[in-house]
């Protein structure tokens, strides 16, 4: 009888034993499917692109059960945006979100057709495009250039900002070194309304701002509050003069590895994320223009016509890298 227990004792101690095993084998074999993917930007934790990523990075990682999750490179920690395609492009980096018409239009022309002033009514007018024929065109250039194009998310209507004076008509802008990003649509922008424009880059524009080396600057609100650009820019004109998308791109080599099944989770989350991000900023506006006017900033409402009429050629700069037909096509809408 008590060899008999002995032996029944071991066979149990040997099935939990095999039990165990098996479940660690199994639970290492979930590990070894589970796939974590490098995202990279430039903004700061509360900058648009950020929203957007975490958003995005809650729903994939939701939607896939935790089979997928993004890790949030942020600030540029892993380089400013053009490095940050770079390594994209060559797959040492999975994902980015970056400007449309800033370093992306280097590898992808067609984009500067976002630095074309006055090109947008209102928001409708730009979702109806970038959720539309436009955007599926753009996102394809891109899909060319060794790169996924996701979508398209947020960054807004740019505005005019400077520390010396309100901006209401171009001549006001005389003389001024104004902060563009590095392409020459917005060399000819700038010059058209008689400022000098001076790229520099997103990470270093605050200590410009703060040293004098720029007068001014023009972003999205969001970008003058989530960089803190209204402590050294105390008058904002809200010329809403361009619309500058973001652009969320994939390393064909990672998204190559997908299954079927795992793009389709990452393509419903991009989706999600970008309306769940228009609809936080949108929000947003009205809030940073009521707090940054307690800050002593000042804010003018600008003669658009005025800019308008001056900017009307810009678009004449263009001509070698925006097909004619993709701007009457935004036109006509």
């Amino acid at each position: 009888m008590r060899k008999l227990r002995t032996v029944l004792l071991s066979t149990f101690a040997i099935s939990a034993l095999l039990v165990g095993c098996s479940d660690s084998k199994e639970s290492s074999s979930e590990k070894s499917d589970s796939v974590t993917m490098k995202l990279a930007h430039t903004g700061s934790e509360s900058h648009q692109y950020q929203i957007g990523a975490k958003e995005f990075a809650d729903l994939v990682e939701e939607k896939s059960g935790g089979e997928i999750k993004i890790d949030i490179h942020g600030n540029s920690t892993l380089g400013d945006e053009s490095e940050a395609i770079e390594q994209v492009m060559d797959g040492s980096i999975d994902m980015a979100v970056v400007s449309a018409d800033s370093s992306l239009a280097n590898t992808v022309p067609e984009m500067n057709v976002f630095g074309i002033p006055y090109l947008f009514e209102d928001r409708e007018h730009v979702y109806s495009e970038l959720d539309g024929e436009t955007g599926d065109k753009l996102l394809g250039l891109i899909d060319e250039k060794g790169m996924k194009g996701l979508g398209f998310w947020e960054i807004g209507f740019r505005h005019l900002t400077n520390n010396d004076k309100e901006i209401k008509i171009p001549a006001d802008l005389k003389g001024m070194k104004i902060r563009v990003q590095p392409a020459v649509v917005w060399e000819t922008h700038m010059k058209a309304l008689g400022a000098s424009a001076t790229p520099v880059s997103f990470t270093e524009l605050y200590s410009a701002l703060d040293q004098g080396l720029v007068d001014g600057q023009e972003n999205p609100l969001s970008s003058i509050y989530s960089m803190r650009f209204y402590e050294v820019q105390k008058y904002i004109s809200l010329t809403s003069h361009t619309y500058s998308p973001a652009v969320v791109v994939m390393s064909n080599r990672a998204w190559d590895k997908l299954s079927d099944e795992q793009k389709g989770w990452i393509e419903e989350a991009e989706a999600e994320a970008a309306t769940y991000q228009r609809d936080y900023l949108t929000e947003k506006d009205e809030e940073i223009i009521s707090e940054l006017k307690g800050e002593g900033v000042t804010f003018t409402e600008p003669d658009r016509d005025a800019f308008k009429e001056a900017t009307k050629e810009v678009k004449n700069s263009l001509k070698n890298q925006v097909p004619a037909d993709l701007i009457e096509e935004i036109q006509a809408k």
